[in-house]
Order: C-alpha cells, then structure tokens, then sequence
C-alpha cells in the first residue's frame, strides 16, 4: 500500500491557493482533514502482499471517488478535474504540476472496495463522523423510502437477448462454437448484426424466434460433458434463463415438437439485458414502468442525513420495501419513531419492527371495498381469538382456516346475504359476501384505526415524512437517476459512496470541524 510522504509535484495547491478556495466547502474540507476522515489505517486490508510497486496512497483514491459521487462525474471527468481544478487538486492533496493518474485506477480501486469484506467503508466512516459529532443525539425519527434508479445498459427485445446469450456461450463454453456450427442454423452467430428479416412482417419475426429457441436448445442440448468454470456455467445458465423465459409453446403444440412463439405478456422476474442480468423492469405505480434498480434509504429528517441505504434489486419479495426497510433499521442500537409509506405497512414488517421497540408510523394501505362506497373490511367485528366475524347487519359466522395452516382464514356468510337489507352495500357476490382474514389482522387493523382517528399521529406523519423525497432528490441530481455500473454489488458501492459524500456535504454545512482529535461541530452553526 502506498502512503502519503507529503511531497508533491510542483507547488502545494492548499499552502497557496487556499485562499481561492471556497470556505465551507467540502473541496476546503477534505483538503484540511483528509487524512482524519480516510485514515491510512483503514484501507490496509485491501492491499494484503508487499510484493511489487507501492500503489497511489488509498487515501487520494478515496477523497477522489467521493467527489466523484458527489458531483455525478466518470472516470475521466474526474481525472480531468484532477489535472485541471485547483479545488480538486487541494482536496485530494495533489501538486500543481501534478497530472493525477490514468482513469482506470480509480476502476480498480472500487473494484478492491467492492470485493473486499467491508465494501461501503467509506460510507461507515462518515457514519462513524457523524457519531462522534453527536448530531443525532436525541433524534430519534428515521424516514424511509425508495426510488428506482435506471440501469447502465440497454432493454434487450427476447431476439437480441438469446443472440447475445448464444455468442457468450460459443465464446466461453470449451467445444461450444463447433455444437454451434452443426446444430445451429438460424442465424450466423459470428455476424456483429441482427439477422436479415422483414421486421414489419409478423409472421418473419414469429419464424426467427421459434428458430432461434431451437438453436439454443440444442446448443444446450449437444453441449459435451464437462466441469464448466464460473464464466462458462453463468453464461450456459443464463442462455437457458433467456430462451424460455419470453417464450411459450406456439399455438396447438405442448412444446414437445419444438415450436414457439413469444408470450403474450411479460415474464415475472424478467432479465432486460444479458449484459446487466441483474437489472429488472420495475414498476413503482401501475402506470409508470423503469428498468434498473431500487435504492433505498433511511434519513434522520431534522438533519437529512442518511442513516442506511442499500440497492437491491427491483424484484422479489426479499427486495420489497417492507423487507429491506427493516434491515435498513436493524443497526438502530435504540428504538425510533420510523416513518414510511404503504409499501413498508405490512404485517410482518410492524411485527418486526414493533419486537424491536420502534414507534410506527406507516401509512396503512387502503381497503377496497367490495361495491364502491359500501362496507370494508373494517365495518365487520373480526374477534380472531373467538374465530368469529360479525357483520354490519348482525349476522355472526365463524372463521375456517381451510388450508389447516393458519395462513388466512374465511368468513363466509352465504345463505345470510339472501335477504339481507344491506346486501347492496356489501357484495355482489351471489354466494353471498365472504371476508379473507389474513396473518396479522389486528396488527394491521389498529393501525388503520389509529391513522383514521389519532390527530397526533397524522400531523406527525405529515410532518416527518416529506422530508425523506427531498432526500431522494439529492440521491438522483447531477443525472444520478441513471446509474454507471452494472450489477448490484458495484452499484450499491457507489449508492454507499453517494451518501456518504452527500452525508459529509451536510456535515460540513453544520460546521464539521477537527480539533484535538475530535469531531465536532461549531455552535454557531447548530
């Protein structure tokens, strides 16, 4: 690992531009306590071997890559700022005449963080800053929420995908190209191009699929037996993930004759590009769709500074907001006030977070009601200890778990809707109204309550809550909606990394400073 000798080439840009320097910036910042935010000490895992030639010191690379995410910039953009921006130069503690480094390095060195066992370190160092500041003591409300963040790369349409997924495999699969030249006919896979078809031609376009999944299924069907490495058995895995997953078997056939056609509508969990597989259309209202990835946060609102953020992907009852919410608060050490929308308010997220002593403030999820402006759920006495449902009009039935297993349970009123004064506002079922009962019913069904009826609880909510979509809005300026890497371990890197630059921005707002080895923050400024 290289260190900082405190040489540098030409003149020191911070001993005599310092004056040029905006105070109170985070350029002026790093340039005076880069080494206390980014200590030496705290990068030496990365660089495990004495052997060969001492890198550029880890410290430079790390203030490089958080101005980096701060201002939106690549590699190059970034290099160029390096050679060319006095506030640049003091900030990361290079010399006037110094030229910085090939863009690559800083590649490399996201990739060392990225891989190592603690990837988002630069964001827990800001953490541990803020800590020792003691901003947050007493502030006990988190506010939660996601956005989705586009991903680097291109939609792929089911024909371009299974081409792309065919030449990976021809390229990394040993004996591959040969099965590709006997048995695959219907394009020739060496030619950079789609293939020559009338594209305006429905039944042209039918007739390529159906060929192309024929080719991949017996590339995949003829490849010879062998131990496949992790590059060779992901592509071969991937290729069978893309042949079918926007196909089905064609009109008339079972599938068994090899005939296909793609799927009226689109597959669960869908892969829109072979070249980022982990990107997923996602869909955060019925009517607006993205492909990428979602990020989450959790932010102090009286301050605004992020708490926890991770990105996951956009799919996938374990990347729901409710799952990832509560992993966003596990790191609390005391209970909080935890505000959040209807994606966070179900049943096992409140229990969780209710085990864990934090004060909801989750907006439940509106009923539906069975005929519109009729009887909801919560116009019904449901007593889940006696196993009973009492509805509006008096009529009492009993709770039967047909499953055995308590996952939900039913009330079925039946024969009692017949001349039921109120069947109108009820249902329009004509065996009469019957009410699911699902796992935390009461849990959910005073917390409508409370949100209906508890003034304190609404202007809370209407006043801690907002703050997190300014939050958002910080997360995705500078063109930060679309991300820059692919996959989403390197993109919550820097999803991590974006935080703990724009937490250290706020910081030094407030008045961050260091003074015998300490972090505080002025009185003045709080």
């Amino acid at each position: 690992m290289g260190v900082w000798a405190g040489a540098t080439v030409g003149p020191d840009v911070w001993e005599i531009c310092r004056d040029l320097i905006p105070a109170g910036s985070v350029f002026a910042f790093l340039a005076e306590h880069r080494g206390e935010v980014f200590p030496a000490a705290m990068f030496a895992d990365l660089y495990p071997s004495a052997n060969g030639r001492p890198s550029m010191p880890p410290q430079i690379l790390a203030a490089a890559v958080t101005l980096q995410a701060l201002h939106g910039l690549s590699d190059v953009e970034t290099v160029q700022e390096l050679r060319c921006d006095l506030q640049w130069k003091a900030a990361c503690g290079l010399g006037l005449h110094d030229t910085a480094f090939d863009p690559s390095l800083l590649a490399y060195f996201r990739r060392r963080l990225a891989r190592s066992a603690r990837p988002n370190r630069l964001f827990d160092a800001v953490r541990e800053i803020v800590k020792a500041t003691g901003v947050l003591k007493g502030r006990r409300r988190r506010a939660l929420d996601s956005t989705v963040l586009d991903d680097a790369v291109a939609t792929q349409d089911t024909i371009s995908q299974i081409i792309a997924a065919v030449r990976t495999v021809i390229r990394e699969v040993p004996g591959a190209d040969r099965v590709a030249h006997t048995h695959c006919t219907a394009h020739d896979y060496n030619h950079p191009g789609k293939p020559r078809i009338a594209w305006n031609d429905s039944q042209a376009r039918e007739e390529l699929v159906d060929a192309l999944v024929g080719d991949a299924l017996r590339l995949l069907g003829h490849l010879p037996e062998q131990q496949l490495g992790e590059k060779a058995a992901n592509a071969v895995g991937l290729l069978a993930l893309v042949a079918g997953q926007d196909v089905e078997p064609a009109q008339d056939s079972d599938g068994r004759d090899e005939r296909w056609r793609i799927t009226r509508g689109t597959a669960h969990d869908r892969i829109v590009s072979t070249v980022d597989p982990e990107a997923r259309h996602i869909h955060k209202t019925r009517s607006h769709r993205q492909d990428g990835f979602k990020a989450h946060l959790a932010i102090e609102p009286e301050t605004g500074l992020f708490t926890a953020v991770a990105l996951r992907p956009g799919t996938g009852t374990e990347h729901h907001e409710a799952a990832v919410g509560v992993d966003l608060l596990a790191d609390e050490t005391e209970p909080v006030d935890a505000f959040g929308d209807t994606a966070y308010s179900t049943g096992d997220t409140r229990q969780a977070l209710e085990q864990a002593g934090h004060r909801l403030f989750l907006k439940p999820a509106p009923l539906r009601a069975a005929v519109p402006g009729g009887f909801t759920l919560d116009d019904f006495a449901i007593d889940t200890a006696r196993n009973t449902a009492t509805c509006p009009a008096g009529h009492t039935v009993a709770l039967a778990d047909p499953s055995g297993q308590y996952h939900q349970r039913k009330a079925a009123f039946g024969n009692l809707c017949t001349a039921c004064p109120l069947r109108e506002r009820c249902t329009k079922a004509k065996a009469g109204r019957i009410l699911t009962i699902r796992p935390h019913h009461d849990q959910l069904a005073a917390a409508r309550h409370q949100a209906a009826t508890n003034p304190n609880w609404q202007a809370d909510y209407r006043r801690w809550r907002p703050p997190v979509e300014r939050a958002v809005a910080w997360i995705v300026h500078h063109g930060n909606r679309r991300l820059r890497y692919r996959g989403t371990i390197k993109n919550d890197t820097w999803l991590h990394t974006r935080a703990a630059a724009l937490n250290l921005r706020r910081l030094v707002n407030l008045g961050l400073t260091h003074t015998h080895a300490t972090w505080h923050l002025t009185p003045t400024t709080t």
